[in-house]
């Protein structure tokens, strides 16, 4: 049922958004372009027109959109709107936090303040390309705004013939300056010998289970099935908006069960009985000191540094992780790099590409693939096997 107000009428459709319309001086009724996800939005939008009226600034909705549209519609009129209401094209689901977060900084950051006044039917390949060429040097995230730029002119030339995606080859790949090397078992045993007990067997879950570090955090005792030497993933914790928040895995894929290794179930089954309350099924494994959800700047800790205090040039030792990994002789290491070391071990068991992306959630080939070259030493010792089995030698 419409909302009584003072001036306009909201409305929250059966999808969950919220249209707004009121009666113009015109005495018509005149509805937004377009719904809002949040009632506030829809609020303000009613408040804007209001105003318009009050300053004898008002001319009806539609011929403002059809005089933008003789114009041309600019990245700075479509793109808010796009990404409020935009929706994943696999499955029509809609963007997770994290995603729309990052998308608005794509578009805050490198997108709009450089093409934003443009109307995007004038946008060329060569003004894309020199857009690109004058970002900063930042390949990964650049590449990022290309594709999120020409994901928004694909859907923006469904309303205005005159907008052509534009499409330069390779501006969607991009070299990391960081390339994850995978940590060796006895750098693996030395990291989680130099780490504080209580997180020893999260560093463990990383690798050898590949799981990233958001779904390490939001484990709970009902997610581990000792039995069945199984880990249910079913949630992860995303870092959006400076708040941490339960969501689902990264992708439908991500959502899996994960055997554990047998070597590692009396870590987890001496981890369960110490660091946590077995009897309560929503006890999270690797609480924060407050008992929420643990950050990853604490797993992290402080890299050893020389700062001057008072004066004094003082050495501060490196904590946590940082601490583990310069142990180990990889302070190159990242957290993440240890989902890499699991998924390269997984890779040299022989796993195929379909078990690569069971094991660690993945929605497509290609990404499992990236972990198979490292496991390519491993022809040598079948070659060596095969010469064994020729002795007469099993192996």
């Amino acid at each position: 049922m419409p909302e009584r107000r003072s001036f306009g009428r909201l409305r929250k459709r059966p999808s969950g958004r919220w249209q707004a319309a009121y009666v113009g001086p015109d005495k018509e009724v005149h509805t937004a372009p377009e719904t809002f996800s949040a009632k506030g939005d829809a609020e303000a939008w009613l408040n804007s027109e209001r105003v318009m009226i009050e300053r004898d600034e008002w001319t009806a909705p539609d011929k403002r959109r059809r005089a933008k549209f003789d114009k041309g519609m600019t990245l700075d009129d479509y793109a808010p709107g796009w990404l409020a209401t935009h929706r994943k094209i696999k499955d029509d689901a809609p963007l997770k936090d994290r995603t729309r977060e990052h998308y608005g900084n794509l578009l805050d950051s490198r997108i709009l303040p450089h093409l934003g006044d443009l109307p995007m039917h004038l946008l060329t390949e060569e003004l894309v390309r020199d857009w690109l060429h004058a970002l900063p040097a930042t390949p990964v995230a650049n590449a990022h705004a290309y594709a999120l730029l020409s994901e928004i002119l694909k859907s923006a030339a469904k309303q205005d013939k005159r907008i052509q995606p534009v499409v330069i080859p390779g501006a969607t790949r991009a070299k990391t300056t960081h390339k994850a090397e995978p940590a060796t078992l006895p750098q693996l045993a030395t990291i989680v010998e130099n780490m504080h007990p209580r997180f020893r067997l999260a560093i463990l879950l990383m690798s050898w289970c590949a799981l990233r570090f958001g779904e390490v955090t939001e484990l709970r005792v009902k997610d581990i099935n000792v039995t069945g030497g199984k880990i249910h993933v079913r949630r992860a914790v995303v870092f959006v908006e400076k708040e941490r928040r339960v969501t689902t895995p990264k992708s439908d894929a991500g959502e899996r069960a994960v055997s554990i290794p047998p070597h590692l179930l009396p870590t987890v089954v001496a981890h369960l009985d110490t660091y946590t309350d077995r009897k309560n099924p929503e006890a999270l494994l690797f609480p924060s000191a407050s008992g929420g959800h643990l950050s990853q700047s604490t797993l992290n800790g402080k890299p050893s540094r020389r700062r001057s205090i008072k004066g004094r040039m003082v050495n501060e030792s490196a904590t946590g992780f940082c601490r583990a990994r310069e142990a180990a002789g990889r302070p190159d290491l990242r957290l993440h790099d240890l989902r890499h070391t699991g998924a390269v071990l997984a890779a040299q068991t022989g796993a195929t590409i379909a078990e690569l992306m069971a094991r660690l959630g993945h929605s497509t080939p290609a990404a499992a693939m990236r972990y198979q070259h490292a496991a390519e030493d491993r022809d040598r010792e079948i070659a060596a096997k095969l010469s064994m089995m020729v002795e007469g030698v099993t192996a």
